[in-house]
């Protein structure tokens, strides 16, 4: 007689991972029923292109880290920046590695 806590029972609800490497997303259709969504302050607009960000990045080159300074600019480049709407953080790295690129 085996016990209710006996080892060779197999787990009831495990998941196998998947080992297809091709999405089964129907961008079409997420497209689409993105358009009929109405944009409130709590859940603002969104775009294909920033779900996508979200998705974890399966089989990519790890994405560098990242450094925190103190960098004083300008006030009116700062501006300029923060008026190209959100992410100017980011697009401040961009320009500046694009810099460094070019200096090469």
């Amino acid at each position: 007689m085996k016990s209710a806590s006996s080892h060779s029972e197999k787990p009831q609800n495990v998941k196998r991972k998947s080992s297809s490497t091709k999405s089964k997303t129907d961008w079409a259709r997420l497209e689409s029923s993105l358009s009929d969504v109405e944009p409130t302050a709590e859940h603002p607009e969104a775009s294909v292109k920033h779900i996508v960000r979200g998705i974890v990045r399966r089989g990519l080159e790890p994405l560098p880290t990242k450094s925190s300074i103190s960098l004083r600019v300008d006030q009116d480049v700062l501006e300029w920046f923060k008026a190209q709407g959100p992410g100017y953080q980011t697009k401040i790295n961009t320009v500046l590695r694009a810099f460094r690129d070019a200096s090469v």
